[in-house]
Formats: C-alpha cells, structure tokens, sequence
C-alpha cells in the first residue's frame, strides 16, 4: 500500500481525481484534468483528499483510506464467520479474506474496489444478522446495517454494490423457503439511510452544471452499460472496453483465490457431504454459498469482465472456508490433508516462480538497482522462509491442522513481505511516470502544453506534477490531427507531449526475445512540421517526446 507509487493502469487516473476532490469547488461530480468523470461516485474521492490535502499528492498519502477499507472487510467477514460458525471460523475468515489474491490486489491498489469489498463485506454481516435474527430489535438492526453499508458500497462503486447481498438475500429466502421475510417491515425501514445518503449526493449532482447528462453518464453508460451495449456515444461505451468471455471467471477463478484454490475446493466437497444436516453450523455453508455462486453466475453473463468485479463475492468465499477450517481441527479426512498439502505445493512453486522473476528482473536492472545486496538479502530471505515454512506446512498437515494453517499463512506472508516486495522496488522504477511530469514541468516552464492525443494517464500525471492548464488535440495520430496540433502550437509558441509507442526495451538478452516492445516509429516522426527537441523514456516502460513546431 504504501511503499511504491501510482501504476498504470487506473491509478494515475485515480489519484488525479482524488488530487482534484482535494480542492475543487463542486465536490459532487469528479474531475479528471478538470474534465468530468462520471464513471463512478466520488466516495472513494472524497475519503483520499483528506490525506492527500494534509500530505501532498504522494501515492501513500492517497491509499492510506486502503488500510481502514482492509481493517473493516477483515472484520466484517470475522464478526460474519463468528456469528455463524464460531470464534475460530472468524480468526480463519479474516485471514483468509485478506490473503486470496484478488483481495490482496483490491487491498493495495488505489481504486473504488477497495471501498466497494469493504461496504459489501459490512453489509453481509447486516444481512446475516438480519435474516437469522431472534427478534425484531435485532432485524431492524441488522438490516440497518446492510442498508447504510449498501448505501456508502453505492457512493463508491455505484448500484454494483447491491448486486452480491441482494443475489445472498434472494437465495436463502427461496432456499429456505422463507417468503414471509419479503413482508417483513424490518427489511425496508433501512431504506431510509440508504436513500438520504445517494439521493442526497443525486441531488447536487442534478443541481451542478450539466447535471441531467452527468446522470445519465453515472447511471445508464456506466451501470447498465456495462452489462450491456447501449445506445451512447463511442467514448462512452463502457461494454466495449474488457470484453467477457464464456467461462472466463471459472477459468480465471483459481488464479484469484491462490493459494487457498484448494482448500477451497476442499471445503465445497465436504459442504456438499453434509449437505442433509439441518444444523445451525450448517447455516454458515448456506449463506456462504448464497453470498458467491449467484454473483458469480450472474457476472458470467455480464458484457464486461476484469477480475476485481468478483472481489465483493470473496466473503462468501472466505466464509465457506472458514467453516471448512474448524471443522477440519476436529478431524479432517484424507482430502482435505491432501488440500492442505497441495497448497503447501502450491507455495513452493510460487516461491520457485518469483525466485527466477527476482534474478532476471535484478539482472535486467543492471547498475539502476538500488542497493543490490539489500534487493538479494529481501528477495532471498522471503525465498528461504517462505521454502521452509511450506515444508513445515506438509509435515504437518497429517497431525496438526492449526499448526498447517499458520505455516501456509506464514509462507504465503513471507514471499509477500520477501521477494515479492524486493520486485515492486524495481518495478516502481519502471513506473515512475512523476519523474517524467516533473522532467517535462521543467523543460516548459514558461511555455503552455499541448498533448497530443493523451490517455488518461498522460492526462492524470501532467495535470497532477506538469500543469494544470493544457491544450488538448484528440483523435486519431494522423496527418490531420499533426496538422492541427503543429498549428495550436505555433500559434501560442507551445511545447507538444506525446507518447511514444511501446516501451523501452529490457537489457536482460532473455527478457529482450521475449517480452514484445512495440517501440514502433511514430507518425510525428516524418512529418516536416515537427521536430523533436527531447525525449523522456522508463526502464522498461513508458516512452514520451517534447515535440516543438518549425517555423513556417
């Protein structure tokens, strides 16, 4: 969270509108280089500005809202487990919801998904607390609670935020046949906290400038449209960007809950071996399931598809092992050992992987790494704990459950905290797009911007560390737009930016055949009204040029 600086992708993006929050007039409708952003609503925005107005636009400052989201995700899912299937499945959950992959990559990466896992874990809880209450006070206060967390899930990520508890609640009323929870007034009074939270913020949205349009943007592009091709303009057509795929999440799905795959797969068998009891502990089985499959049958069939849209379906998830664990402590069969076994496996592959992507990433830095031992000692203590914690992992799977768990845990913390972290310090290098913004802020000074054609990147790191105030020229690279770019420049004796196509390409001679750079030669490059007077490139990352127009 804290120790590397905005990466592409959506980063940047997102700490130029949080920047932006921290000090615009109109706090309702966000702001990318001061244009709107209507994607999605500003609560994510407007918890980041207040560190970023104390402490600066600095990538810890804007993710340090990240480490309350972690907290209050963790302890949802623990109070969830706790509540349906006893103490100990709530140590488990809350561990295991902020180790699988997706929600550790949710955790640390500055975006509305961390806020969104957050809301949706709360307002499980609510939902638990609601629907297997013992009495109408504790109804009323359990479905309050899933109405307020719904309703601040809404504020960061839109109607998203409804779709795991509401898909939860459908399910286990048809489940267990409970159609009278429908009637129940408990269920609808809470409706009152979340409509005074989005109408409020609907309504001063509506009373800004161009209020209607940026409502049909935050509301039918965006949300329907990502389910969905809708009638918009192209730059709007939200289904059009990360296209789904039949059995994309089932493919993928592995890949997210790494490294507990297996257990979890462990806990789906016997949940359905025990699937005749009527126990209460049984209870945690169903809403677990209630709380993921739905979703995720439901996203399958979506337009779009990236894998943090199934982040807010992990409590379920957690939950569901979480119930495996304790009942595994008082006798787990020769599956759930092997489980137990695999994913120690499981770690040492992962430690062997990053291993060889911490020497090649080292040798590929060649004299740009910082403090080469200090990088080796990281990368190989993590390496060597990790390794021998999986090994004690395997040895202990047949005798002692809780020591395998804490061992698995322990592995999986040390190549995070080991190599892992030694990589993302060479990464940032590659990454440092600030550096570029302030190279380019003093190469101009005195001088007005013009960006070629810019993404939203290029828009975000010039607005946040170049210059507020720039000209933009949009469209395709071609030789009407160099045309019209060379002419807005001439004419107010600008510097142009532009991107270069690919990257610069790596050093290591192995990474060099097979990592594709595209460095392909750039249209500006031949055309006569445009020279270039200096370039700015990342290792093995993003090329810009400062061009400047010949005089006639």
């Amino acid at each position: 969270m804290f120790g590397r600086g905005f990466w592409t992708p959506d980063e940047p993006r997102e700490a130029d509108i949080a920047w932006r929050m921290s000090w615009q007039a109109n706090k309702a409708v966000p702001l990318l280089a001061d244009e709107a952003f209507c994607e999605k609503p500003p609560l994510t925005y407007w918890v980041a500005a207040l560190p970023i107005r104390l402490f600066g636009p600095i990538a810890w400052s804007a993710r340090l809202p990240n480490l309350l989201y972690a907290i209050i995700a963790a302890l949802s899912v623990a109070l969830l487990a706790t509540r349906s299937a006893g103490r100990t499945a709530g140590i488990i959950a809350a561990a295991l919801v902020s180790t699988f992959l997706l929600s550790y990559q949710v955790a640390i990466w500055f975006a509305t998904d961390a806020p969104l896992l957050a809301s949706v874990a709360a307002a499980l809880f609510g939902t638990y607390l609601g629907f297997y209450a013992r009495n109408g006070r504790e109804r009323l206060g359990g479905y309050s609670l899933m109405h307020a967390a719904l309703g601040l899930g809404f504020l960061s990520k839109s109607a998203v935020a409804w779709v795991v508890p509401a898909l939860a609640l459908l399910t286990l009323i048809v489940w267990e046949k409970r159609w009278r929870e429908l009637l129940r007034w408990e269920l609808y009074a809470g409706l009152v906290i979340q409509a005074a939270l989005i109408l409020t913020w609907v309504g001063f949205v509506y009373a800004g400038p161009d209020g209607a349009a940026h409502l049909k943007v935050f509301f039918w592009n965006n949300l329907v449209g990502r389910f969905t091709r809708v009638a918009a303009p192209a730059d709007l057509q939200y289904a059009a960007a990360h296209r789904n795929s039949p059995g994309k999440y089932l493919i993928e799905l592995p890949m997210y809950l790494f490294p507990w795959t297996l257990g979890t797969l462990a806990a789906a068998r016997r949940a359905w071996l025990q699937r005749g009891t009527g126990s209460d502990d049984y209870r945690a089985v169903r809403f677990a399931l209630a709380a993921s499959l739905p979703a995720l049958l439901l996203l399958s069939f979506a337009a779009t598809a990236r894998n943090v849209y199934l982040a807010p379906a992990l409590p379920g998830v957690a939950l569901l092992m979480a119930w495996w664990g304790k009942s595994i402590l008082h006798g787990a069969d020769r599956w759930d050992v092997r489980a137990l076994r695999g994913t120690a496996v499981l770690l040492l592959l992962a430690t062997a992987v990053l291993g060889v992507v911490a020497s090649l990433i080292r040798i590929d830095a060649g004299a740009q790494l910082a403090s080469p031992r200090e990088y080796a000692a990281v990368a190989g203590l993590g390496l060597l704990a990790a390794a021998l914690l999986a090994v004690r992992a395997w040895n202990a799977a047949n005798r002692d459950i809780a020591m395998t768990f804490g061992a698995l845990l322990a592995a999986y913390g040390a190549l995070l905290i080991g190599p892992l972290a030694a990589i993302y310090g060479q990464v940032d290098r590659w990454q440092n797009l600030q550096s570029i913004a302030l190279d380019v802020r003093r190469d101009t000074a005195g001088r007005s911007l013009v960006l070629l054609a810019p993404d939203e990147t290029t828009r975000a790191i010039v607005d946040m560390y170049a210059s507020t105030s720039v000209l933009v020229v949009n469209g395709p690279v071609n030789q009407a737009l160099l045309d019209r770019a060379s002419a807005l420049a001439g004419a107010s004796a600008s510097a142009i930016l532009a991107q270069e196509p690919g990257r610069t390409a790596p050093r290591n001679p192995w990474l060099a055949r097979h990592v594709t750079v595209n460095a392909a030669r750039p249209v500006w490059a031949d055309y006569p009204g445009l020279r270039t007077i200096k370039e700015y490139e990342l290792p093995n990352g993003r090329r810009y040029a400062l061009l400047q127009a010949n005089a006639p």
